[in-house]
């Protein structure tokens, strides 16, 4: 029996880093608002890399984020092919992680339940 591979998870996080490096302090695009990298998956043959983010503002701004973030994205992939010693660097694709802002609703919705009900 084959044992599982971590090295996904391990790459992800690696890619995690660099690209949340590089959106603290290289970004240049004025269209990167405040954006937080959530999470990577990466694919089991780690050509394919689906970075999750999380922006704040309207959902005008959170879009225009996502679409600087995505402009970056061969430069990243650059970036992480000289960092990471991989054959290839993974194929960065950058999603909306809205997450965080469901959580939020759920808890205003339950503590006005609370409140109402108490």
């Amino acid at each position: 029996m084959r044992r599982p591979s971590y090295r996904p998870e391990r790459v992800g996080e690696l890619i995690r880093e660099e690209v949340a490096a590089f959106l603290t302090g290289d970004a240049r695009d004025p269209r990167i608002g405040f954006v937080t990298v959530t999470g990577v998956d990466v694919s089991g043959d780690l050509t394919h890399a689906r970075v999750r983010v999380s922006a704040m503002g309207t959902d005008e701004e959170k879009a225009r984020s996502l679409e600087g973030v995505q402009s970056a994205g061969r430069f990243l992939r650059a970036r992480l092919a000289k960092t990471l010693r991989l054959r290839v660097a993974p194929n960065l694709v950058f999603v909306l992680d809205r997450g965080l802002e469901h959580a939020a609703r759920i808890e205003r919705v339950l503590k006005e339940l609370k409140e109402d009900g108490g």
